[in-house]
């Protein structure tokens, strides 16, 4: 025995070293192996989580426009209509003007004159503020909704591990959802008065030499009603026209603070202010100045077309005066506030493509923390 270790000791070791190392190489190949293997399914759950996400994402986003477009939306619109027809009432003016036709000695020539005046300025007003305002409001809400909607989808997903369904979720403060969707009035509570004095100011200066006898065609009146939108829209300093749409930031926090005075809870401002600042952001950033400016452009088109039938396109297309285009127009503001013809233009704003990816974005983006 001793002999034969002796002459083999050397094949003995050598095959044991063989052995040996491929058996380390076995074992280094297979935890190799069992880590890609780990690595594989980690990738896959992450893919079937993002999708799911996805997925949820959405569905969530789905209900959340439904919520907008059923509810919120219509409210703050009839509303809205309600006060233009009130605080630019044309009335009393064609009464006026329809009197002193009836009775020639009633009005002077230049009570005439200034009747005419003043109802040319309160058509163009009356129609260019309801564009800007029905244009601005839609796209607003849909702008609160997305952001509250985003915010309880995030919340939730955080106590995903706690089993809590996303339709059960109420993680937000229900004073300070109801406050921050209630923001949505505050355009026709507080800021038309102001706006309209706006919109006045500026259809002035752009009707300014404009006569009775002008001839209006169809490009004259889309020009001078884009005029007057962009005359409004670089008044004052940039975005002035928010000041209109929300309250100031301490306004804000003074109106939230007093909604909770009663209470002997500490203020629940911080996340009503914390959803207002990010309606703010959103609405002066460069990507919502160009959906506006695209979606008025859109709404202008629109109306125009619906102008054309009014006066008959033919009559429009080689030019009327504005003495005989401005009861049109009066007749067209109204139309411009009904239900149908204000929802109509609202959804042809709402399926504008440019106007559905900006949402999207908005909700799949991160909240301010």
């Amino acid at each position: 025995m001793w002999e034969f270790w002796r002459r083999h000791k050397r094949k003995v070791y050598v095959t044991f070293g063989v052995f040996g190392s491929g058996y380390l190489l076995y074992k280094l190949y297979e935890g190799h192996k069992r880590r890609l293997s780990d690595l594989e399914r980690e990738l896959a759950d992450e893919k079937r989580n993002d999708e799911l996400i996805r997925s949820q994402i959405k569905e969530h986003f789905g209900k959340i426009q439904t919520i907008a477009d059923s509810t919120t939306l219509p409210h703050v619109m009839r509303h809205l209509s309600s006060r233009i027809e009130e605080d630019l009432d044309l009335t009393h003016l064609m009464e006026r003007l329809m009197k002193g036709k009836d009775e020639p000695n009633s009005l002077t020539a230049a009570e005439k004159l200034e009747l005419w005046d003043r109802l040319k300025i309160s058509n163009f007003t009356r129609i260019v503020l309801s564009l800007w305002a029905t244009t601005m409001l839609s796209l607003y809400i849909r702008v609160q909704v997305n952001i509250l909607g985003r915010h309880l989808y995030i919340d939730t997903a955080r106590g995903i591990g706690s089993s809590i369904q996303l339709d059960e979720a109420d993680l937000i403060d229900r004073d300070d959802e109801q406050q921050f969707l209630a923001s949505a009035d505050y355009l026709t509570n507080v800021g038309l008065p102001a706006l309209t004095s706006c919109f006045e100011t500026a259809t002035s200066e752009v009707l300014k030499g404009k006569q009775l006898k002008d001839f209006f065609n169809t490009t004259v009146l889309h020009d001078t009603i884009l005029q007057i939108l962009a005359t409004f829209l670089s008044m004052g300093s940039p975005h002035h026209w928010m000041g209109f749409l929300m309250p100031e930031h301490s306004k804000l926090y003074n109106s939230a603070a007093t909604s909770s005075s009663d209470s002997t809870e500490p203020s629940p401002a911080s996340k009503f202010e914390q959803l207002m600042l990010e309606a703010q952001a959103v609405l002066s950033s460069s990507e919502f100045e160009n959906i506006l400016d695209m979606s008025l452009k859109t709404v202008v088109d629109v109306m125009m077309e619906d102008i054309k039938v009014l006066c008959g396109e033919t009559n429009l297309k080689l030019g009327i005066p504005l003495a005989k285009l401005i009861p049109r127009l009066a007749h067209m503001s109204r139309i411009l506030l009904e239900e149908s013809n204000r929802d109509r233009y609202i959804q042809i704003v709402q399926n504008m493509p440019e106007v559905e990816m900006f949402f999207t974005l908005l909700y799949a983006s991160t909240p301010a923390s």
